[in-house]
Parts: structure tokens; sequence; C-alpha cells
């Protein structure tokens, strides 16, 4: 497994760019040592919009599986009241291709 990225304590609009950079630099990193899976850890995350949550569904829609690590009870929430709860069952989480 790779090193997990770290998500920021405001995972919202006003941080989506500054993330999706760091996002979108973390994988190519990772990608360029393993092909393992990847890992997002949740477990700074205070407060989380719909902004926030779309950043990891474009992350969904990449090549690569990824896991949610350690979400936070603030970002348990917002995955359960989008409808995003099977982030949370741990387990790796591939594209709609299946990749």
């Amino acid at each position: 497994m790779s090193e997990p990225f770290e998500l920021p304590t405001e995972l919202n609009i006003y941080s989506a760019l500054e993330t999706r950079d760091a996002l979108l630099a973390w994988v190519t990193e990772q990608m360029s040592k393993s092909q393992d899976g990847l890992e997002v850890s949740a477990r700074n995350v205070e407060e989380v919009d719909g902004s926030g949550l779309q950043l990891l569904a474009a992350l969904a829609n990449m090549e690569h599986a990824w896991r949610l690590v350690d979400p936070s009870d603030a970002f348990t929430e917002a995955c359960r009241t989008m409808g995003v709860a099977q982030w949370l069952e741990n387990r790796p989480l591939k594209n709609a291709s299946g990749a």
C-alpha cells in the first residue's frame, strides 16, 4: 500500500482547488512508485461539504483503486448523508469500468 493521502481538516469549497492539486500530485507520485491501491485518510477532517466529497468522487473515476482509512466522525456523517457510505467499508474502490 501507498503512504496515505491526508485530507485537510476543512474539506470544503474553500479548500477544493488546493486539495485537488495536492491529491493529483500525490496520485502521480504514488503510481510512479507502485501500482498498489491508494489509501486516503480522513482522520483529520472536521468540516466537509459536497465539493470535498466531489474530489473523492473524481478519484473514484480514475483508473486506480483506492480506499478510505480512518474516517473522522464528521466525514463519516457526511458520507452517509450524501449517499456514499460504501466509501466507509474500508475496501478498495474502483471506477465504474472495474479498473
